[in-house]
């Protein structure tokens, strides 16, 4: 299987906030947001893999500012490693004040992804071509992100409550 570049998946995907993406007092519900990470984290790995996926986690979600109606919401997806059936995705959020151009980070997450076949099955994805010092610094993060969950699920396994 031939490798792909992080740039090849990579994606940023625009979407107004409207009246009824908003709670009384015009600030976005995080489950909109959330529903617009996994969104564009979805598509960039089905990009990456070239085959359904399923989400199969979100490791850390962090809301960092509001979002409010009427803010260009953006979100950028890059894919930060993978494994043989999975990979991580990385989704910045960013809201844009269309009249001031105020833009601010709003959210981050980490999602894990596994690509599946026609009967649900997982499948292998394509190896991760590595190129810039950026895509070598996430991709060592998501290996931490992933030996630290590995260790959480064993100690969980070895404790029973």
């Amino acid at each position: 299987m031939q490798g792909k570049k992080v740039s090849e998946s990579s994606l940023v995907m625009a979407q107004l906030m409207n009246p009824q993406d908003a709670n009384p007092a015009g600030n976005v519900h995080g489950g909109v947001i959330m529903r617009l990470i996994d969104t564009a984290g979805g598509a960039c790995a089905a990009r990456h893999s070239r085959t359904n996926v399923v989400t199969a986690s979100i490791d850390r979600l962090d809301f960092l500012g509001p979002v409010f109606i009427g803010d260009l919401v953006t979100c950028k997806a890059s894919i930060n490693m993978v494994g043989k059936t999975s990979m991580e995705i990385g989704v910045r959020v960013e809201a844009e004040n269309l009249l001031s151009g105020e833009t601010r980070k709003a959210s981050s997450a980490y999602l894990t992804y596994v690509a599946m076949d026609a009967k649900a099955r997982p499948v292998p994805v394509p190896p991760l071509i590595l190129e810039t010092d950026d895509d070598f610094r996430r991709n060592c993060e998501a290996r931490m992100r992933r030996e630290a969950r590995l260790r959480a699920k064993k100690e969980k396994e070895d404790k029973p409550c």
